[in-house]
């Protein structure tokens, strides 16, 4: 069979998916991407790029549209470079979020195409509004309805959609929903396991920490509102405050990836800083960046709490790479959480906004651990009864691909 991938960042949710599709005899496996210097065993891999950026002063309503507009033009170029040099494609799957498999059909007609949709743009009920203290405008729901040209323009596209979880499926409008198939990517809850061995040299300093010390953790691709830095900040003194022996480890960069730009040089983290001042003692609080793999899941292996928060909008997989490995997850009350944690069960859930109640639970969770450990092992099972990646969500995605390839 001839499988056709695209994502901007390669491989993004298909790197355990087309790599098991790579290996299977008589497969072949094109990935067209924009991510150079990358690679999966026996995945052959295509570099597009953009013939220009998006226009300078174009309306700002439609500068995600035309973005998407330039990335689907240059991977239909290639897909027609692939087509004449005689790779037609079985199946076609990609993510929708940036545009590039608007014209994939344009190319390859006969083609089953498998859109991957995580999230569909809405006024209320969602991202949109949760934050009480931003202010709306008469500007703020056409910019919404707009906004989701791109996901319109897939949904037509696509033969079929793959959503990562029920929730994420309900934000998109019901006439779209029997087009939607939820399949989790998976975790890898082999690799992604509790270790009461686990040790971790912190990144720049000479601190070592283990498994049985008094770690608290929080992580996000970036530390940014979206994901609840400022709440979990604000909840610091209070905590450091009570336990005096706490280590607090947080991953992740300074960028945004979701959510209002800071102006130039400036981060969440120097405003949180700034904000906090000498309110705690920082010489406890590490921030170590962005880590490697295995680093990340040193840091869940020797967590005795971990803080996941989010606004209605795409889950993490930390969230879920956590749970695995056995964390005592103290996350946000909100829709994407609540579909895989329920409190008192397998996790303990927190108002999003209040810092206080965030540092009561993990104060508690910090000072009985031994109260919490079934909250623990539940959350383990929870991720291998129904996101686990080798023999739950990779045969289930593998299913949809031949559902896919038997619409040609």
């Amino acid at each position: 069979m001839n499988i056709l991938f695209v994502h901007q960042n390669f491989p993004g949710q298909y790197r355990h998916l087309a790599g098991h599709l790579a290996a299977v005899p008589g497969n072949r496996v094109v990935f067209i991407t924009q991510r150079v210097n990358a690679a999966l065993p026996g995945v052959r891999t295509l570099v597009y790029k953009p013939l220009r950026k998006a226009t300078e002063h174009l309306h700002h309503y439609l500068r995600d549209t035309e973005t998407g507009v330039l990335n689907a033009q240059a991977v239909a170029r290639v897909g027609l470079d692939l087509r004449n040099s005689g790779f037609i494609p079985d199946v076609m799957v990609g993510h929708n979020g940036w545009g590039e498999i608007w014209y994939l059909k344009d190319v390859f007609p006969q083609a089953p195409l498998l859109g991957y949709f995580e999230f569909f743009y809405r006024l209320s009920g969602t991202d949109v509004g949760f934050d009480p203290s931003e202010k709306q405008s008469v500007d703020t729901a056409p910019r919404i309805r707009t906004k989701n040209l791109g996901n319109l323009l897939g949904l037509q596209a696509a033969d079929c959609g793959q959503c990562p979880t029920g929730w994420q499926k309900s934000t998109y409008p019901p006439l779209y929903r029997s087009k939607l198939r939820v399949v989790h990517e998976g975790i890898d809850s082999d690799l992604a396991i509790p270790d009461a061995q686990a040790r971790l040299r912190v990144p720049g300093s000479d601190l070592e920490l283990s498994a049985g010390d008094e770690v608290l953790t929080y992580a996000a691709r970036n530390l940014e509102p979206y994901r609840g830095f400022p709440s979990f900040m604000r909840s610091l003194p209070a905590i450091l405050a009570a336990r005096p022996r706490v280590q607090v480890l947080i991953v992740g960069g300074d960028e945004v990836s979701y959510g209002a730009r800071l102006p130039e040089g400036q981060s969440y983290r120097q405003q949180m800083l700034n904000e906090l001042g000498d309110s705690f003692d920082q010489r406890r609080v590490h921030f170590v960046g962005k880590l490697p793999y295995p680093d990340f899941l040193k840091v869940l292996q020797i967590s005795r709490v971990h803080v996941y928060l989010t606004y209605p909008f795409v889950l993490s997989w930390s969230m879920l790479e956590a749970m695995a490995a056995g964390c005592l997850v103290v996350a946000s009350r909100t829709a994407p959480v609540e579909e895989v944690i329920r409190d008192g069960e397998n996790g303990l859930l927190v108002d999003f906004f209040s810092p206080a109640e965030i540092a009561a639970q993990v104060i508690a969770g910090l000072a009985e651990p031994a109260h919490f450990a079934q909250l623990r092992v539940r959350a383990r099972q929870q991720i291998v009864d129904t996101y686990d990646l080798k023999r739950i969500c990779l045969p289930a995605q593998l299913q949809l691909i031949a559902q896919v390839a038997a619409l040609a």
